[in-house]
Parts: structure tokens; C-alpha cells; sequence
């Protein structure tokens, strides 16, 4: 599940997403994985698949167990085990860059995460734009009071880039520096003393472009967590209105595509009806190379594997009933 136009043009939403989770999950290469894992596939419906491959993966491919993913252990894979996996993350999307299917959106989304990935995205949501890329609406950048880890800041030191407290400042720092803008043109945000309850928004003008809203959600689950992908796509919908038939182009990593796409399908297109496509930053674009992706370890790979299925199964689980 890579984007939204690759679905089938007949059918409800609802039958689509359907017909293009069991695609994903019931392919070839995904079923070879779990044979070589010792997994024997189950009989059953979606559902059943899905559960399965959450409660396996959660077994064999899950090594944050609750941390966050710089903090994850790399497993001790003999070489063919890790040949597979990467052929195989190749084969569901997590690895080769797309274009953008469409000349133009309604809005751009940029999704937030580690720093490195954070100023790559917003660098290559920079180069779309002025390569062409039409936005009537506005790009929104999405991401939180999330605090920067020790590894996070020394790789912005070793760039020349400030070393930003936040997850959300980093982008901050980065549209400034991308846009040519030097302070906002509108903001808003209530500081509610936890991060996790505090949201913050801010839009530049950059000239003949789109405007460029950095936000920064609270979390939906503040007593537990702090937001995550869903909650900062939550979040902009309201503050955007999104309406049925915008267009939204969502930029990651090529890496989260199948996941954090799966994510904007279950908040964006099933509650307002909008059509989501989803592309990964393109290493190739000059605009992203201030800061080189970090090194993608099997480990890795299977890690996000697991975090499709797992957004797949809560997308899945949010259809209208059939």
C-alpha cells in the first residue's frame, strides 16, 4: 500500500482500502518472509490475517519494544535472512522513491519525525514546489513538542544546524531556512505547561509560494503518550477543514510510506472524504542532502514492515461495515 492511486477505480472507499490492504499483507513476498521466520500463514478472513501478522511480528520483528526507534536493538540477522528482508521491503514499497502522481493538491503535508528526517522533508517538500507542483491550499508541517534525543542534536551539531530542543522546532528551523521566510505572518498555540497537552501554529508567506503552517499537535492520549503521526493529522484537518475530494500529497520517508500512509487513509480520507497520495524524499533531490538519511539496517526494515501491518489493521478495523 504505497498511495492512494494505485487503487482500483470501482468499488466504495471502503471496498478499495479493502482490496488493497489484503494486496499488501497477502502478497507473495510478505507470506515468503513469514515462512523463512518459521510463521505458518493462517486460514481465515482479513481480519484474521491482519491479527495474525500483528501478534507475529510483534514476536519476531519488534526491537523497540516501546522506545523510540533510535533506541531500538538491531537483531543479529545471518546474510540471507537479511537479503530477504531487503528484497522484501523492496517488493511492499519501503524502499524506491516515487514521484507524486498528480501535477497539483490541495494541500502538501509534510510529516515530522527524527531530526535528520525532519529537515529532508521539509527540503524536499521546498524542491516539489518549486519543480513545479501546484498547492492551492497550504503545506502543512506537522509535528510536536516532542524534545530531541542526545543523538538527534549532535547530528544537527555536525551539520552546522541549530541544535533545536523540539521535534517541532527543528521544522521550525528548517522552513525558515528552506522558505527564505524570517518570522511568521499569523500564530497561535496554548502552552498548557505539559508538552503533551500543548499545541502551537505558525504560517509564513514565502513569496509566490503556498503558505507554510508549522504545527504542532497535543496528543490524543496525553496521560499515556506523546502525539503520534494520527494525532498531528487529526489535528491540521481541523484547523484546515478539510473538504470531500481535496487533494493531499503526505511526505515521509520512503521507508513509513505503507505505514503513515495507512495512517492518513484511517484520519484523512475516511472522515472527510479527501484522496490521499503518499511519497517518500527522493536522496537524489540536492535540497535534502544537507543531511543524509541515516543508515537503513534490515533491522530496520522489519521494524517498519511490522508498523504497516499494525496501521494497516487499525485502518482496517475503522472501515464502515461491509
Amino acid at each position: 500500500m504505497q498511495r492512494a492511486d494505485t487503487f482500483p477505480s470501482t468499488g466504495t472507499l471502503a471496498e478499495r482500502i479493502t482490496r488493497d490492504i489484503r494486496a499488501w499483507v497477502c502478497s507473495t513476498p510478505l507470506r515468503d518472509l513469514v515462512r523463512h521466520f518459521d510463521g505458518d500463514w493462517p486460514t481465515g478472513d482479513l481480519a484474521e490475517v491482519l491479527r495474525f501478522l500483528d501478534d507475529f511480528s510483534a514476536r519476531h520483528w519488534d526491537f523497540r519494544g516501546g522506545r523510540e526507534r533510535p533506541d531500538a536493538r538491531e537483531p543479529d540477522l545471518d546474510p540471507a535472512t537479511a537479503a530477504l528482508v531487503l528484497d522484501t521491503a523492496a517488493a511492499l514499497g519501503l524502499i524506491h522513491p516515487v514521484s507524486p502522481a498528480r501535477p497539483g493538491y490541495a494541500h502538501l503535508v509534510v510529516l515530522g519525525g527524527l531530526a535528520h528526517a525532519c529537515v529532508r522533508r521539509v527540503g524536499y517538500a521546498a524542491h516539489l514546489l518549486r519543480a513545479g507542483l501546484a498547492v492551492r491550499g497550504e503545506v502543512a508541517v506537522l509535528g510536536s513538542f516532542r524534545p530531541l534525543s542526545d543523538w538527534e542534536r549532535r547530528t544537527l551539531a555536525d551539520a552546522g544546524l541549530p541544535a533545536d530542543d523540539t521535534e517541532v522546532d527543528v521544522l521550525d528551523t528548517a522552513v525558515r531556512r528552506v522558505f527564505g521566510v524570517a518570522a511568521p505572518a499569523e500564530q497561535a498555540g496554548v502552552d498548557a505547561g505539559h508538552p503533551h497537552h500543548s499545541w502551537s501554529s505558525r504560517t509564513y508567506r514565502p513569496a509566490g509560494l503556498p503558505p507554510v503552517r508549522v504545527l504542532a499537535a497535543p496528543s490524543s492520549e496525553p496521560d499515556r503518550r506523546r502525539a503520534h503521526t494520527a494525532d498531528t493529522q487529526r489535528f491540521w484537518a481541523g484547523h484546515v477543514r478539510l473538504a470531500p475530494g481535496d487533494e493531499v500529497l503526505t511526505v515521509t520517508a520512503p521507508i513509513y510510506v505503507p505505514f503513515q500512509h495507512s495512517d492518513a487513509l484511517r484520519t484523512l480520507a475516511l472522515p472527510y472524504g479527501c484522496d490521499i497520495d503518499t511519497v517518500g524524499v527522493d536522496p537524489a533531490v540536492p535540497d535534502v542532502s544537507v543531511l543524509p538519511e541515516q543508515t537503513l539496517t534490515p533491522g530496520r526494515y522489519l521494524q517498519e514492515i511490522r508498523s504497516a501491518i499494525r496501521s494497516m489493521r487499525a485502518l482496517h478495523a475503522g472501515l464502515p461495515a461491509r
